[in-house]
């Protein structure tokens, strides 16, 4: 039976050339996925030493696995792999099945591989483990790569050479994954849809298909992102390992005091924004401001809805900040998810105030220009625009001769409408510079999303009578165009079956038949007339409704976009992989070697890196841009512009998805001071914690291996 084995080195341990410690142990994961296929991935390695400073060697890895995430220990549990000796002879290879009769390693380790001179230290362990395997590995200095496998034991089997893609020896070596580094992922991206495949496939496609996986990477992948954590879950536990000499170094305190300020400063600021939220909240919900909060909820829809979306931004996001699962940080494909979540909430907020305030002061230094603006803007708008149509319909528009006394009617109701609505707006139009530097306040407050959905609100009630006359005469095209079709169901001996949603055969009377034909007439003469005015107020309500849109895209587009995850890319963009691949770096194969050669002489020796693909920025906004266009789709589109033709109104409001609001939050100021204050000072242990991974442990690891 040929057997498949694959290891998994970390790059310092795969170049070390320094044989001053000659016996070291390997601690990582088996990964068996069949009785012929295994995976040993190698996390660290560490002298004998260690393990005589602190608890059992049995507790000290129950312990580590207790540290790993869950799903990690029921596939491959954190263990002991075997040991890796710089002393002996590259050359010597390990006898097959050289095991005593009762099963055990004695005859192999006493004689053979040297690895007795560990059998002391490690008796109880054996005795309590369930492992089935050890390996065994010794330093070549003749090889490209300092390491190499001499034999490993595999079910009671002594194995020296395992046969893997028909007799190559594959090391797999990889850089260990350190959070805000780098680290592997599996996930691959489908920015298109899939192609439509032929009715007919070769035999060579469907035997490819039928092939089961040589590994399954899942496993293995999890467990390369898992090595730093366990690298320094291991020496905590093992030697006691203390920082308390970083601790104590100027750069520390220096830093130490900077986040200090910084998380004094910000939480005083939420503290402001909290206290007035919650006096918003508090008088909103008192009787005598009740009947303000619900009309200004039905005026104001889009900015309570905004208003509230950033009321829980602000109250929750020092909630959001804190990281409560220990266990899913230990890998570090999780901890990278984790903190991009936790860094959204805020970078978002940040992004929105930024803006806000630009737009806020832009306003507030040309309010006056603003003003004059708007006035010449609104002036030309009910002149040019609505006057001038509706006198342009009441005669022969583009020469097409209508129904004189219905365009009358219709103009002059229309005229009429308009004039009232402008007088409102002359009296109003006091308060417009007021209404401007509303609008500059809540973006400076509150952020540009709230100033924007404000606008929303303001167009809206604005143009509410032309809003007004749309609605009127869509009444009437509606009616219109239902009695015609009726009518004409009518004259083919049809009825409309309306639980069915067909048209059945219907036998009409003579009378029906005459005076569906008068109504018949008239109303067909009177549709021109009737279409031109709905064409027309259906064309400034479409423009009108399209400018809310685009700013509710704008809307949508700033709630949406990952600004921490732009930034970490532009600055890392190893923290976004996508994909693996193998990059070979050594094959040896002697072609020289004649046919009776044993593959022991003459193995196949393959070397290879493990590499990442990387998102492109596309890729990382797509999902959320995708989210939020989730309630559009072409079919919602195709029956809007049908209903249009039947005389439906058009949507005013695109229904993009925004952040969901979440339950108000009620605790007194000074609790709400501590718990922001305190997400920020763990948010920066957490990323000291990180560094010191990054500058003490995996130096001191590397040190380990070399040695």
């Amino acid at each position: 039976m040929k057997r498949q084995c694959r290891i998994w080195l970390p790059k310092p341990l795969s170049s070390t050339d320094d044989d001053s410690t000659p016996h070291s142990l390997l601690f990582g994961w088996f990964v068996s996925h069949s009785s012929s296929c295994l995976d040993v991935v190698v996390a660290f390695i560490t002298d004998e030493v260690s393990l005589s400073r602190g608890s059992s060697l049995q507790e000290i890895l129950s312990e580590t696995n207790e540290m790993m995430p869950l799903t990690l220990p029921d596939k491959a549990a954190f263990t002991l792999l075997g040991c890796y000796d710089t002393c002996l002879s590259a050359n010597g290879n390990a006898p097959k099945n050289a095991t005593d009769e009762d099963g055990s390693y004695g005859s192999l380790c006493r004689y053979s591989c040297g690895c007795h001179k560990v059998d002391g230290l490690l008796e109880e362990f054996r005795k309590d483990s369930l492992s089935s395997h050890w390996i065994h590995m010794v330093h070549d200095s003749s090889r490209e790569r300092g390491i190499r496998m001499h034999h490993i034991h595999w079910n009671e089997d002594v194995v020296s050479q395992c046969d893997v893609h028909h007799g190559h020896c594959q090391v797999i070596v990889y850089d260990t994954p350190v959070f805000g580094s780098h680290h592997f992922s599996l996930s691959f991206w489908n920015a298109s849809p899939q192609t439509k495949a032929p009715l007919q496939k070769p035999n060579w496609v469907n035997d490819l298909h039928k092939r089961q996986p040589l590994i399954e990477m899942e496993t293995v992948i999890l467990s390369i992102n898992c090595a730093a954590s366990a690298e320094i879950a291991y020496k905590k536990l093992s030697t006691q390992l203390e920082t308390s000499s970083r601790k104590s170094s100027v750069t520390y305190l220096i830093s130490t005091l900077a986040w200090w300020l910084l998380a004094t400063l910000l939480s005083s600021l939420s503290s402001l924004y909290y206290s007035l939220l919650q006096l918003i909240y508090v008088l909103s919900s008192f009787p005598i401001f009740s009947w303000g909060r619900i009309a200004s909820k039905r005026l104001l829809k889009n900015t309570w809805i905004n208003f509230r979306v950033r009321s829980c931004q602000i109250l929750y996001w020092p909630t959001l900040l804190q990281e409560n699962d220990t266990r899913s940080i230990s890998c570090v494909e999780d901890a990278e998810k984790a903190s991009l979540q936790r860094h959204s909430t805020w970078s978002a907020m940040a992004v929105d105030l930024v803006l806000g305030n630009l737009v806020g002061l832009g306003l507030l230094f040309n309010t006056g220009s603003v003003c004059s603006w708007l006035f010449h803007f609104a002036k030309e708008f009910t002149n040019d625009i609505l006057r001038s149509g509706c006198v342009w319909l009441m005669g022969v528009p583009a020469g097409f001769k209508l129904n004189t006394e219905l365009a009358g009617v219709l103009g002059m109701v229309s005229l009429n409408v308009i004039q009232i609505w402008s007088t409102l707006w002359i009296f109003m139009a006091s308060f417009i510079f007021y209404l401007i530097r509303a609008v500059a306040v809540l973006g400076i407050t509150f952020g540009a999303t709230v100033s924007a959905a404000f606008v929303i609100d303001v167009i809206t009630f604005a143009t509410l009578h032309v809003t007004a006359l749309h609605w009127a005469i869509t009444l009437v095209y509606s009616h219109q165009i239902q009695a015609l079709a009726a009518l004409w169901r009518l004259f083919r001996g049809r009825k409309m079956n309306p639980l069915r949603q067909r048209l059945d055969s219907y036998g009409y009377t003579v009378k029906q038949h005459v005076v569906g034909s008068l109504l018949f007439t008239p109303l067909l003469l009177l549709l021109p007339t009737t279409s031109v005015f709905y064409i027309f107020f259906t064309i400034t309500s479409t423009t009108i409704n399209s400018v809310c849109m685009l700013i509710e895209f704008a809307i949508s587009i700033v709630h949406a976009t990952p600004y921490a995850e732009i930034m970490i890319w532009l600055v890392r963009r190893q923290r976004f992989p996508c994909g693996v691949w193998f990059e070979i770096e050594h094959y040896k194969k002697n072609i020289l070697s004649s046919s009776n050669d044993s593959p022991e002489k003459n193995p196949f020796r393959m070397v290879s890196n493990l590499r990442s693909n990387f998102l492109s920025i596309g890729q990382i906004l797509l999902p959320h841009y995708t989210t939020m266009f989730s309630g559009i789709s072409a079919s919602s589109l195709t029956t809007s512009a049908r209903g249009v033709l039947s005389g439906k109104r058009m949507p005013s409001k695109l229904g993009l998805d925004l952040p969901p609001p979440r339950p108000w939050m009620h605790m007194p100021l000074r609790q709400y001071w501590i718990l922001c204050h305190g997400s920020i000072i763990s948010s920066s242990e957490k990323g000291s914690n990180h560094d010191l991974s990054l500058e003490k442990e995996l130096p001191k690891a590397s040190q380990s291996s070399s040695s």
